[in-house]
């Protein structure tokens, strides 16, 4: 089952700061590199509010799979 949280803008690890000018700049301190919003990851960890909102729709701790 497909995790609709599991993102890199969902992350503990995704950084996003402003470019002088005009324009983002998305970044993933874990791995180093430049990354986008939408960008997915089996290295991902979900910030807390995220995994409290997973709980809330019944996924389990171990996501992707959902409780039943």
């Amino acid at each position: 089952m497909k995790n609709r949280y599991h993102c890199c803008a969902t992350c503990r690890h995704f950084s996003a700061k402003r470019k002088e000018g005009s324009g983002m700049v998305y970044h993933c301190m874990r791995l180093g590199f430049e990354t986008k919003t939408s960008y997915t990851f089996n290295c991902w960890d979900p910030k807390d509010q995220i995994k409290q909102l997973m709980e809330k729709e019944g996924y389990s701790s171990s996501w992707p799979v959902k409780k039943e």
